[in-house]
Formats: structure tokens, C-alpha cells, sequence
């Protein structure tokens, strides 16, 4: 059976950060991709279409997402054509995120709805559509997930994670220690790990 893995990096990522999978997954075929849109709705077409094009040329998808790419996923509908999917810190309640952000700002719902727009200090761009369109567009999400989770993820709390596993039946493995960002040895080790127990069962 042929196997292709889709890997959709976070903000600021590339569709090279897939190359650290290919040795993991030896008998997989890889890859990144390089999404341009910045909205859900955008973004998630690209993944769908994406998607979309390797299921023409393979039996079983993957998808490997991370942080805001995991967002993305979930408005993709690629669910419906994938078989497994694994999220690294995923960000899934975009409008819990938007109103702290808010709140942090001083930005009032009511000021940001007159604005459309507003540029906060600490450089994030807090967007009314935005926030319009998380909230009429629920998730949707149904296929076998396994969630990375670092205890220390000062982005998302572990209490929005948990609360979507068991919504959405998916498994939560918790780095003690961890952040958000795996990125240190013992942290990608973890990753590593557990993403291959999750796709292979190893």
C-alpha cells in the first residue's frame, strides 16, 4: 500500500521542516507543504487541494500538522480523505486565542468591529472577519488524531486541548516540561517517538 505523509507547518515554518520525517518513515513518501494564505478558509483549500492531489497517486494520508497549521487542517475537510493525522501544539479554539490576545491588547469587541483591524503592540493583528469567521464556522474534525502537547505551552492551555480530545475521541501526549515550540533534543526526541508510535505503531 502506498503511504504519503502531508506535513503543514506552523506560522513562521517551511514545508522543509518535512525532511526531518523522512528518516522516521523510510517507507512513506514525504511532503512539505508551502501554503501562501493566512485565513482558514484559504488555507484550508490549499490543504484540501493538496490532499486531494496525492490521494490520486496513493492508497493511505497522513497529515503531520503544527501550532496554527493544525488550525488550518481542521477547515481542510482533509479528514474526509485522510486516514490518520498527528498535531504538534495544535491551536484548536482560535477564538479563546483571539480574545486573549484581545484582552491583552485593551482591545474591545467593539472597537475592533469598527477598526476591522488592529495592530497590537506586540506586533499580531487582531482582524474582526477573522474572529467573525471562527465563530460562525465551528471545527469539524473526524479522523484518528494524536495530539503533542508540551506542559509548558504558554499558548495554548492544556484545559482547550484536553476539552477537544475528548470531544473529537483523539489521544493527548503531554512532554513534561515541554513548550510549545519543540525544538531543543530531549523535545524532538519525544516528538519523534511519538509520532512513529502514532502512524506505526512502534
Amino acid at each position: 500500500m502506498k503511504t504519503a505523509l502531508l506535513y503543514v507547518h506552523g506560522k513562521g515554518g517551511a514545508a522543509s521542516e518535512c525532511e526531518r520525517f523522512k528518516p522516521l518513515f523510510p517507507s512513506f513518501d514525504v511532503f512539505g507543504l508551502d501554503y501562501k494564505a493566512s485565513t482558514p478558509k484559504d488555507a484550508g483549500k490549499e490543504i484540501s487541494d493538496a490532499v486531494k492531489d496525492l490521494k490520486t497517486r496513493y492508497e493511505k494520508i497522513l497529515l503531520a500538522a503544527n501550532s496554527i497549521g493544525a488550525f488550518f487542517c481542521m477547515y481542510s475537510g482533509a479528514d474526509k480523505l485522510s486516514d490518520k493525522a498527528f498535531f504538534i501544539s495544535p491551536v484548536v479554539d482560535m477564538k479563546a486565542l483571539i480574545l486573549g490576545m484581545m484582552n491583552a491588547a485593551g482591545v474591545t469587541e467593539k472597537e475592533l468591529r469598527e477598526k476591522g483591524k488592529i495592530q497590537t503592540a506586540s506586533g499580531e493583528e487582531l482582524s474582526w472577519e477573522y474572529l467573525r469567521f471562527v465563530r460562525e464556522n465551528p471545527i469539524k474534525w473526524d479522523v484518528p488524531t494524536h495530539i503533542l502537547y508540551g506542559e509548558n505551552d504558554a499558548l495554548v492551555p492544556f484545559e482547550t486541548v484536553k476539552a477537544f480530545a475528548e470531544k473529537h475521541n483523539a489521544r493527548v501526549a503531554v512532554l513534561k516540561n515541554g513548550e510549545h515550540w519543540f525544538h531543543t533534543e530531549e523535545q524532538t526526541r519525544f516528538l519523534d517517538e511519538c509520532i512513529k508510535k502514532a502512524f506505526c505503531g512502534e
